[in-house]
């Protein structure tokens, strides 16, 4: 199928930095100038405030990132972009509640007012990006065509850990996570926003700019709930009647202040979309939790005194069996080498666990298929563009996705709602568009979307980021 180039209003980079408004729902917001390749932004107030002032503040970013986000799903899903419109309004919209309706509208407002051109649906749309590809688009071909539906697998995403009691150095809590995804969506990944919020509790978490979730899912909240997760790879499942998983994923971020009520809050009116099996930590309490949150199955693990990884893998064999074509079995398969890896390094820092060894962990290149150090598709620190085997259906042999950035946090960084995060493989390796381009010529289409991705080294972040 011939398609049509993507083209969609932008503006150029910096001009929203450099205008100045006296709009005054702007008051109580700011972006710092970016930092080691983040930039920090802080929104406060009423939820449409909430939304002018991302919008605003970040119209450039928000419009170039969203230029990828849709080329990216038009090219897998082999839709044009009024098909993802369409469904935004008629399948996400009509569950996403009123607070965060009002948000959405009012990053198109801040949009509109410079001069960008995409609407509401482009938006929602654009939110409900890793809900589209695979889940909803597997469930819409199956439902026009069973026989010849497309079907996409749900892609290795992300490395993570949370730890506490005799396994941490203080007995308290350390939670850790690297972003795995494409190197061009990836080098947008990085924007750390602090939300003051008129209701529920203050949040700090990392996000793509337009995103009102942070989509990787790696935060915190007043409340002292620290959240992340991996995805659940090779997982297929829909329900077009569920609250999509960017609602609810922000609202549990924003109004949990327990383990229990984190996990309500994601249950209720699951979509299945991005399933993921999530690692959330208590601060006040020292406990911590899994909740693998399938669509036919959900389980919630808990305790105040050990470990618990992701890395793509699915925990419960029972939803391995019923929700995916997962190989539980296969040693070489990257979620289960990784996970292998992090019984490994837990086992051997038990005690010694803090904010630098989980900097070590989410770095780490060691394979355990091949019992040797080299960076690859195996490892916690992802590198699938130097792979020769790519990364089952997700990604071809030395495809440009892998390990974007990475961010850890310790009880007391919760406690004033801060973190340490590295932008870039935190491994110290880079990845030049160029080179790999010039020795991989067949995956040329992407280099209008392309950027380099250099590791920035590891950087602090807070409220009272300077």
């Amino acid at each position: 199928m011939r398609r049509r180039a993507l083209v969609f209003g932008w503006l150029p980079a910096g001009a929203a930095a450099r205008a100045t408004s006296k709009d005054p729902r702007l008051k109580n917001a700011f972006r710092r100038p970016e930092k080691n390749g983040w930039t920090f932004v802080r929104l406060a107030g009423a939820p449409r405030e909430i939304g002018f002032q991302h919008g605003n503040l970040l119209a450039p970013e928000i419009q170039d990132a969203f230029r990828v986000i849709a080329y990216n799903l038009t090219s897998e899903g082999k839709k044009e972009w009024p098909f993802f419109r369409e469904a935004a309004e008629k399948t996400f919209w009509p569950r996403v509640e009123d607070e965060y309706r009002q948000e959405l509208e009012g990053i198109v407002e801040g949009l509109n007012a410079k001069g960008a051109k995409l609407d509401l649906w482009d938006l929602v749309a654009y939110n409900a990006a890793l809900e589209f590809s695979p889940n909803y688009l597997n469930w819409f071909n199956r439902k026009q065509n069973p026989s010849a539906a497309l079907r996409l697998s749900t892609a290795d995403r992300c490395s993570a850990f949370v730890a506490t009691g005799s396994y941490t150095r203080d007995g308290r809590i350390v939670i850790g996570h690297n972003n795995w995804t494409g190197y061009a969506d990836g080098a947008r990944w990085s924007m750390i926003f602090e939300i003051s919020p008129a209701k529920g509790y203050r949040i700090l978490m990392d996000g793509l700019p337009g995103y009102i979730h942070s989509g990787d899912d790696f935060g915190m909240n007043s409340a002292g709930i620290a959240i992340t997760e991996t995805t659940i790879t090779q997982f297929d499942g829909f329900d077009p009647g569920g609250i999509p998983e960017f609602a609810r994923a922000r609202k549990a971020m924003q109004y949990a202040n327990s383990i229990d009520e984190f996990a309500r809050l994601m249950r209720e009116g699951n979509n299945g979309a991005y399933a993921n099996n999530w690692l959330v930590a208590d601060r006040n309490s020292g406990e911590i939790a899994s909740l693998e949150l399938g669509l036919k199955n959900v389980e919630l693990r808990r305790t105040k005194d050990g470990y618990l990884s992701g890395a793509n893998f699915p925990v419960s064999e029972k939803l391995a069996r019923e929700e995916t074509d997962f190989p539980m079995n296969d040693a070489g398969a990257s979620a289960n080498a990784r996970r292998i890896r992090w019984d490994q390094l837990m086992a051997e820092h038990k005690g010694r666990i803090d904010v630098a060894a989980g900097q070590r962990f989410l770095s780490d290149h060691y394979d355990t298929f091949q019992n040797k150090v080299e960076p690859n598709e195996r490892t916690l620190c992802g590198h699938v563009d130097l792979s020769p085997r790519g990364l089952g259906r997700w990604q071809p042999p030395f495809g440009m996705a892998g390990t974007v950035q990475a961010k850890v946090a310790d009880a007391a960084m919760v406690e004033r709602l801060s973190l340490t995060a590295c932008m870039g493989h935190p491994c110290g390796l880079h990845f030049r568009a160029a080179d790999h381009l010039r020795r991989y010529p067949r995956f040329n289409a992407s280099k209008p979307y392309l950027r380099n991705l250099p590791s920035r080294g590891w950087t602090d972040f807070g409220p009272d980021t300077k």
